[in-house]
């Protein structure tokens, strides 16, 4: 290849990397403005869970970091906003308080975002994708699509805990496929665990090493709302053998007996209210909505456990054939609709064995999309772990009281999502679209 051939194969690579962050940029902007706009301003600016912000102050959040790194960091331009950079630091202010601030009115905040907006398009165009580690492979860019479609999960979650008529539609999940049941046993060996290679993970997910993995079980799917049933009807939720200490007293305090936004009726039928339409329990899907120490009994009473993180990832990634991993379950090809259920496509989990090509190597499936899946890891540091580019993003949430869930949800994006991501939580969360699968020791393999 001669250097003209060379410098135009480099810059149509750069041209294509160009067009792919103007792609999620622009469809993670139109979800947050979907799911701003369906409500009225008095939603909007309304605190619908102690536990989340108002819609409002996510949307102007979004905005702000936007700004932050992208036109005054890669872009070098003038603050468009910077009054309100304290307003919207999520370490500022806790989310029971956000209410109480001086928050931009729905009005200011869309103008604000569509500002910032304009200007990160000028960036855009004059970033060359390269150079320091901020700007390579657009990473700066990734970094901030994959923050708006964070806090958009965090708003779809929002909107479940609203009260009020549905103002969400979807498309009902697909149904099964496949019988997608049991377990598949994965023999004891390394792998290689996180990466070092994928331009946009994150720095959690970092670096590459290796990881000893025992031999182990694990269920081909995630727990379903039948199985669920089946544990809560053997009195799961009155034992307290089947909880840790913590888990116990948690369920005690909080009066637990069910997944969060279940009930039953008079007849016994499990109903379940979402995005403000109640239905009746679908029993293949898999469960929604439980916290860890309710995964944790539930996994005792079943006579298993939860995996480890590791143990998730090598049945996510690991192909035996070739002693490799993937970035995703099927490979490296990005999602599509075939693949998982993911980007708030459905607004609930598909029935287990309706993605069969979403499988990975070692024929475990639906590891990516549905539930966020709880692992019994608490939230640690890979070795040779560095922050990066803010200590704010991963290293001030180590080692604290938070459990890795793994996979993504249904209302997660594909570009907040892989076979390397990690999402942790505080063990009695369940506001989030969390599930889980069981796994076991295996002996000798």
């Amino acid at each position: 290849m001669t250097s003209t051939q060379q410098s135009s194969s480099q810059q149509a690579s750069i041209e294509k990397l160009r067009s792919t962050v103007e792609n999620v940029l622009t469809r993670s902007r139109a979800r947050s403005a979907a799911l701003t706009e369906c409500v009225d301003e008095r939603d909007l600016l309304a605190q619908h869970s102690p536990l989340m912000s108002p819609l409002i102050w996510d949307l102007a959040h979004i905005g702000n970091q936007e700004e932050l790194w992208l036109v005054r960091d890669v872009g070098g331009r003038e603050a468009v906003r910077q009054d309100i950079d304290e307003l919207y630091d999520a370490f500022k202010h806790s989310r029971s308080s956000r209410p109480s601030l001086p928050l931009l009115s729905p009005e200011e905040a869309r103008s604000y975002v569509a500002t910032v907006r304009e200007k990160v398009w000028d960036v855009l165009s004059a970033s060359p994708l390269d150079g320091r580690r901020l700007e390579r492979d657009g990473f700066a860019f990734g970094m901030v699509a994959q923050h708006e479609q964070q806090h958009d999960e965090t708003m779809l979650a929002t909107h479940q805990l609203r009260r009020g008529p549905a103002v969400l539609h979807a498309p009902a999940a697909p149904r099964a496929q496949i019988r997608a049941q049991g377990e598949v046993i994965i023999g004891g060996g390394e792998f290689s665990m996180g990466t070092t290679l994928d331009p946009w993970a994150l720095d959690n997910e970092r670096p590459a090493h290796s990881r000893y993995v025992s031999a182990f079980a694990i269920d081909i799917a995630p727990v379903t709302n039948a199985q669920y049933v089946e544990f809560i009807a053997d009195g799961g939720y009155e034992r307290p053998e089947l909880w840790s200490e913590r888990g116990w007293a948690h369920r005690q305090d909080e009066g637990l007996r069910a997944p969060q936004f279940w009930d039953r009726d008079a007849d016994g039928t499990w109903w379940r209210r979402a995005f403000g339409v109640t239905a009746p329990v679908r029993p293949d899907q898999p469960v929604v909505h439980v916290c860890f120490y309710e995964a944790e009994a539930y996994a005792r009473w079943a006579g298993k456990r939860l995996p480890t993180e590791a143990e998730w990832e090598k049945a996510a990634r690991f192909d035996p054939s070739t002693r490799t991993v993937r970035k995703y379950p099927w490979g490296e090809s990005e999602p599509t609709e075939a693949h998982a259920n993911l980007g708030q496509r459905h607004l609930e989990p598909a029935d287990v064995g309706a993605y069969p090509i979403g499988a990975s190597a070692l024929g475990v499936q639906q590891l990516i999309g549905d539930v966020w899946e709880w692992t019994s890891s608490d939230f640690e540091p890979y070795p040779g772990f560095e922050p990066f580019p803010y200590a704010e993003y991963s290293e001030v949430f180590l080692r604290g009281d938070y459990k890795v869930l793994r996979g993504g949800s249904f209302g997660t994006d594909e570009v907040a999502c892989r076979g390397t991501f990690r999402n942790w939580d505080h063990p009695i969360r369940r506001q989030i679209f969390s599930g889980f699968r069981c796994a076991r020791d295996v002996q000798g393999v």
